[in-house]
């Protein structure tokens, strides 16, 4: 049982996962900080509020801190901007790359017949003997 328990901690699944976490959580604590100690900031100058956290209003002696909600939806989108161009786009990308078997790094094509894996230098297809391309 130990050892079954130490295969599973070691499996690459979880910590691959465990790592991603880890940099999802000091990413989202960057982006926050970029967010609040320079977007904001910029955007309080063109506006006259230098500081939204600070926003807020009270009805029943309940206060409301919409400033704070400000700092977050900017986090959100800033994020959401940042992972669809930085790791979206480019993993499309290589994803229509592999598609249309063009991967410049590969030493391997796809067949135009059978769409096999045949080596790029290859002239003749290994499994319909169909000639290939340059």
């Amino acid at each position: 049982m130990v050892k079954e328990f130490k295969e599973f901690l070691f499996k690459g699944d979880l910590i691959e996962t465990a790592v991603g976490l880890i940099m999802a959580l000091v990413l989202a604590a960057l982006v926050k900080a970029l967010v609040a100690d320079l977007i904001t900031p910029i955007i309080g100058a063109v506006i006259g509020e230098p500081k939204f956290e600070s926003l807020s209003f009270t009805i029943h002696n309940s206060r409301f801190l919409y400033g704070d909600f400000i700092n977050a939806a900017v986090t959100f989108v800033s994020t959401g901007f940042g992972v669809f161009f930085l790791v979206i786009k480019p993993v499309n990308a290589i994803s229509a790359r592999r598609k249309a078997g063009v991967e410049p790094d590969s030493d391997v094509k796809a067949c135009t017949e059978c769409l096999s894996e045949i080596p790029r230098a290859a002239r003749k297809c290994a499994f319909c003997a169909s000639p290939q391309t340059a």
